[in-house]
């Protein structure tokens, strides 16, 4: 173990790509328990890790992100956001979370959230008087509400690797999702009095919201038919994903005529390259995960855990603070396809549901997203605004405090994330 863990982390610091670092490791922990007999379980365990129907979903619904970005869809919903509490004081930052809770019925990553509206509400809220580091504070604090509303790839993950139920998983992160929205308007609101936050002309007008909501209807049915028919049983999540692509590729090419063939081909190029990454990660990890199973370390693990309480609400709360911490320098596909096999069965020891246990890694990675050192959506703002990444982080705190607040609530009161689930799904 302390082999295996040395080059691992001496791999990662030396900046080697997590998927290379994730198979090398794995491999070394195969010579370990069983010299090069044992090198014959590399290749079947890389291959068997991405042999899951399911993880078709994933470039289907990066795929359909990409679309959205390019076609003009998301500035449709960014406009119907800014008429529905624009005029409130901060109201393009208001927007701007609303806008993140749209757009997140269609893709399911918060970089993609990030990267859209990097691109179109920060230039904005820059204009109207904002900072640029509040602005990208607010953008990256909303988009992890992008993985947390289904569909999302990290839920598809989960559930391939751990047997949940993927239709549960995207039903259990609704309220949360819809949670962390509210609360950072509310927490936007609380700003906008004490730093006199820019304030939108006019009142709210009923005739600017129906226009809006005129112009962008097609792609707000696009949450609709994606959740509808997963949650309704018609198809399954891969299915679901490879008609969102189809439907936005109609309403961007028949309706709204913005893509052109070699935009089409860019997106292509973009979602390979996005897909090859992540796929490279999970196969990769799936050797490393076999090794951990074969040496029983989730078991020493979760006996560790329990032998320092057997009280849960202090082992959620360890489970939580690891989780936070291995996020900040860690992939979180990596992480996740690595720690979810450790931890899950610890929950479960505790009584805790597998699809509210899902849920509460899976926030609690999304927010590393937000945190240095390897925080994406912080390096992805960064590149598109050219603002720094540390003036990004100190305008970030606020946000970042609140969400950890909404993930131990999250952790702590199973009804946030099991009601929907149990309502709709009966579980």
């Amino acid at each position: 173990m302390i082999l295996v863990a040395t080059v691992f982390f001496g791999l990662l610091l030396l900046g080697l790509p997590i998927g290379f670092t994730l198979g090398i490791a794995g491999v070394v922990g195969l010579l370990q328990i069983g010299g090069e007999a044992f090198l014959t379980m590399a290749p079947k365990r890389f291959f068997e890790g991405l042999d899951l129907f399911t993880f078709m979903a994933m470039p289907f619904f990066i795929l359909a992100g990409e679309i959205m970005n390019r076609s003009g869809i998301t500035e449709r919903l960014a406009h119907f956001a800014d008429a529905l509490v624009g005029y409130l004081r901060g109201g393009l930052a208001h927007s701007n979370m609303v806008a993140s809770v749209l757009f997140a019925g269609m893709t399911g990553a918060a970089v993609s959230d990030t990267a859209a509206f990097g691109n179109t509400l920060v230039p904005a809220m820059v204009k109207k008087g904002y900072t640029r580091p509040f602005a990208c504070a607010v953008t990256v604090a909303g988009s992890i509400i992008g993985p947390t509303i289904p569909p999302s790839n990290l839920m598809v993950i989960y559930g391939s690797l751990m047997g949940v139920s993927i239709a549960g998983l995207f039903a259990a992160g609704i309220l949360p999702g819809l949670l962390i929205c509210l609360l950072c308007m509310a927490l936007i609101a609380a700003m906008g009095k004490r730093w006199n936050l820019p304030k939108g002309e006019g009142g709210p007008s009923l005739w600017n919201i129906l226009r809006a909501f005129k112009d962008s209807i097609l792609a707000l049915l696009m949450p609709a038919i994606i959740l509808g028919g997963i949650l309704g049983g018609i198809v399954t999540p891969t299915e679901a994903a490879a008609i969102a692509v189809f439907y936005a590729l109609f309403i961007a090419i028949v309706v709204y005529r913005t893509l052109s063939l070699q935009d089409i081909l860019e997106m292509l190029i973009r979602t390979a390259r996005i897909t090859g990454v992540v796929f490279l990660i999970i196969a990769s990890a799936s050797i490393l995960s076999w090794w951990m199973t074969f040496m029983q370390i989730p078991q020493a693990i979760a006996a560790f855990f329990l032998t320092v309480s057997s009280e849960p609400y202090v082992i959620i709360a360890m489970i939580l603070g690891m989780l936070l911490v291995i996020g900040m320098f860690m992939d979180i596909n990596a992480a996740l396809i690595i720690l979810a096999p450790v931890l899950v069965p610890l929950t479960q020891a505790i009584g805790m549901h597998p699809v509210h246990a899902g849920i509460m890694i899976i926030l609690a990675l999304n927010i590393s997203l937000m945190t240095p050192p390897v925080g994406a959506c912080l390096f992805v703002l960064s590149s598109i605004t050219g603002e720094k990444i540390e003036r990004i982080a100190m305008a970030l705190w606020p946000f970042l405090l609140l969400q950890v607040g909404i993930l131990f609530c999250v952790a702590y009161f199973e009804k946030l994330t099991m009601f929907i689930p149990r309502l709709l799904l009966g579980m």
